[in-house]
């Protein structure tokens, strides 16, 4: 009898919906819920891009300059999370410091188009009222994610582009720059060195002969973005993103990072994503929006989700590039399947983490 009521009692809560489980502050089964000293519901995951970082591209002193900020940020954030501050403004607050470094393809770093501008897009996802703001084509905006707040929070549409979105900026008083403030020399010479590999496919063309530009590219620091994902104490979820594009875009080239349920997502019922790699193959598969379908019709854990879609669908399409993810119980996700990616996230122990490289 007491077999028979146990193998009941498994089936109902299997078949009970996530949300059940969400009310309660539990963790269905079949799902490891993170405690930490602090809080058990608070959580907090920054990425600085993935693409061809191999051990050894990078000085030792230039290795260290990443892993400091990307400490610095990510411990920024989760002190707001202790603090009581909300997943929205820590998110904001991570990303804006990673756009006024010019260490990542963002803000301060973004790269060059192949007019020689910088164009910034960005996003910012509110996952309790599925609420989002999204701006890109920028060209005078310090710090993106915090307009793509603003038209969240203060229009009611979801993306703004160029010449419209700055003028919104300058109506709600965001600071405006000169295109110069985000020059780079790093940023500048990947421009060149794919123009000239450019220029050396089209003789070579004309020579009867075809080669790739794909990994002269990606070795060019062609892509990068930077985001963040979090849960504070009140269980609410938010996802952020913001980049410079792809290093010698052309024709008002967007990517996925602007792009809600593409590069960016959350809600409360699921989870909350930030993607970086090459943003077209990220758009034609709604990257960030299948991790959470995944988990909300299958009830796949974060990290199984994510794996599913970037080292499975995208591999298969032939892009690449990662994910950071958070779910509504503090469980995180990280998957790329480029070499690397700048990240780093707090433990369950409330420690910080930063890792680069695949383990």
């Amino acid at each position: 009898m007491k077999q028979i009521l146990s193998l009941f009692l498994t089936i109902v809560l299997l078949n009970l919906p996530l949300s059940v489980f969400a009310q309660q502050k539990v963790a269905p089964p079949g799902i490891k819920q993170l405690s930490s000293p602090q809080n058990p519901l608070l959580g907090f995951v920054i990425h600085g891009g993935a693409g061809v970082i191999r051990r050894g591209d990078l000085s030792p002193e230039k290795e260290a300059e990443y892993r400091k900020k990307l400490e610095e940020v990510v411990l920024a954030g989760y002190k707001m999370l202790q603090n009581g501050g909300t997943s929205l403004d820590a998110v904001e607050a991570a990303i804006k410091m990673m756009e006024d470094s010019p260490l990542f393809n963002a803000g301060k770093g973004a790269v060059f188009t192949a007019d020689g501008q910088n164009e910034l897009d960005s996003s910012i996802m509110d996952g309790k009222t599925l609420k989002a703001g999204a701006v890109a084509g920028l060209h005078h905006i310090k710090n993106p994610i915090s307009l793509a707040r603003l038209v969240m929070d203060k229009s009611p549409h979801v993306m703004m582009v160029g010449d419209g979105a700055e003028k919104f900026a300058k109506e709600q008083g965001v600071e405006l720059v000169p295109q110069s403030y985000f020059y780079t020399e790093d940023r500048f010479k990947a421009l060149q060195k794919i123009k000239d590999e450019e220029k050396r496919k089209a003789e070579a063309e004309k020579a009867g002969k075809k080669i790739s530009l794909v990994e002269a590219a990606k070795d060019a620091n062609r892509f990068g973005t930077v985001g963040a994902v979090a849960l504070d104490k009140n269980g609410d979820l938010a996802a952020g993103t913001s980049t410079g594009g792809m290093t010698n875009k052309k024709f008002g080239r967007v990517g996925d990072a602007p792009i809600i349920g593409a590069g960016t997502y959350a809600s409360n019922n699921t989870c909350a994503v930030s993607a970086t790699g090459w943003g077209e193959y990220f758009i034609r598969l709604s990257v960030a929006r299948d991790i959470a379908a995944q988990m909300e019709y299958t009830g796949k854990p974060v990290q199984a989700a994510a794996d599913a879609v970037i080292q499975k669908k995208l591999q298969d399409l032939g892009g690449d590039g990662g994910i950071i993810a958070i779910d509504k119980f503090g469980n995180i996700g990280i998957s790329f399947n480029s070499a690397g990616m700048y990240r780093a996230y707090i433990n369950s122990d409330g420690k910080p983490v930063v890792e680069i490289y695949k383990n």
